[in-house]
């Protein structure tokens, strides 16, 4: 898994033009786990996009995308269409980039 991670990682530094990430795994709910399988965050990062560096890990936290498994959540699901166009650049990129 984490091979495959640091592939994906190394695509999209190379797409968004950056030269570092932020990697999250929240395993478990008292780690911040809501969704109930295991997933991998890959965050590209840019020079002060967050006023203090570990703003990041709140922000993770306070996801819309994070709430979607709350009981009773108003939060929606991202369109499956956006998701599945967002999977087709990300799967091009990796055969295009096979020099990461």
């Amino acid at each position: 898994m984490f091979r495959a991670v640091q592939k994906v990682q190394k695509v999209l530094e190379k797409y968004y033009k950056v030269s570092s990430s932020s990697v999250v795994i929240q395993d478990g709910p008292h780690a911040g786990q809501t969704v109930r399988h295991v997933h991998v965050h890959i965050l590209p990062r840019r020079p002060n996009d967050f006023p203090n560096n570990d703003e990041i890990y709140s922000e993770v936290s306070n996801h819309w995308l994070e709430k979607h498994d709350k009981k009773d959540s108003k939060e929606q699901w991202r369109e499956l269409g956006d998701m599945s166009s967002e999977a087709a650049v990300y799967r091009r990129l990796i055969n295009e980039y096979k020099d990461v």
